[in-house]
């Protein structure tokens, strides 16, 4: 895990995308459908946008708060290294996802403003599970393993529980 705070932009800037570019492409299937080539460029082009609101809410707001809930549940002095990622990975997922669901449904759905809070709901209850295990068993330890490897002489000079 991130041990200055450059490589907790770094970390972060990584673990948006991917979970930004699953989630959009995961969106626009729905949307079309279902999954085809297309799917995969339309994300593309959303990727920059949805990306740049990710990162800002995670690094500046979410991020945080989601330590503090987590801690709230588990502790960093009794609890193992891997029990501590998963519980704050988690909060990650139950802050954001209803967020940036909000946001997705004003910039992407033209429902009507009438129709908004329906929309949010909808989407959040449909991105939730995706994010959860997408998060849980694919990007986290996709994006660690990432990390670890960019760091590797950083965290070994400084090895601190991952």
């Amino acid at each position: 895990m991130p041990q200055t705070k450059f490589q907790d932009v770094v970390y972060t800037v990584i673990m948006v995308c991917i979970m930004v570019y699953a989630m959009v492409c995961y969106n626009v299937a729905i949307d079309m459908g279902g999954l085809s080539n297309e799917v995969f460029l339309i994300a593309l082009h959303e990727l920059p946008i949805m990306g740049a609101i990710g990162f800002i809410l995670e690094f500046f707001i979410i991020g945080n708060l989601a330590k503090k809930l987590a801690f709230r549940f588990v502790d960093p002095a009794k609890d193992r290294p891997i029990v501590m990622i998963l519980s704050i990975s988690a909060m990650i997922v139950c802050l954001m996802c209803p967020v940036m669901s909000f946001i997705a449904s004003v910039l992407f759905n033209y429902n009507g403003a009438s129709n908004i809070i329906a929309n949010w709901l909808k989407i959040t209850v449909v991105n939730f599970p995706m994010a959860m295990c997408f998060q849980i068993f694919y990007a986290g330890p996709f994006v660690r393993l990432i990390f670890r490897n960019i760091f590797k002489k950083q965290l070994a000079q400084n090895p601190v529980a991952e």
